[in-house]
């Protein structure tokens, strides 16, 4: 994960957290040891972590997961927006996450282009 998402889970000392959205309780940690901020299950994060100015954040919103977005170096990340500021994040996609959501996320863009498919016909 990135370098917040590590300084959070070292510096609240968590190891667990509880999904602000469906409720699970979720391992700090991926299966591969990795530090998580998010539910594996339903993806959802908690703002948690000031990313414009580091350390802990008082906002607490709820953040689910709004997109998908790939790296050059072809990593996945999960794209955050918070109910309460609308403050973005990214985080990397983990082993233990959903597969089906993840995919769902990624092929929302080309299932819900921004116009009519139509067009490709007249080309």
């Amino acid at each position: 994960m990135s370098s917040h998402t590590d300084r959070t889970s070292t510096a609240l000392g968590l190891t667990t957290f509880a999904c602000t959205w469906c409720g699970l309780t979720v391992s700090a940690y991926a299966a591969d040891g990795e530090p998580r901020n998010h539910c594996p299950s339903c993806l959802h994060s908690r703002h948690v972590l000031d990313h414009v100015e580091g350390g802990p954040s008082d906002c607490e919103g709820r953040m689910p997961a709004i997109a998908i977005a790939v790296l050059r170096t072809g990593d996945w990340m999960v794209i955050h927006r918070c109910v309460r500021c609308d403050e973005l994040t990214s985080n990397p996609v983990r082993t233990d996450d959903n597969q089906l959501i993840l995919m769902r996320m990624a092929v929302r863009p080309l299932a819900q282009p921004p116009f009519p498919l139509e067009a490709f016909g007249t080309l």
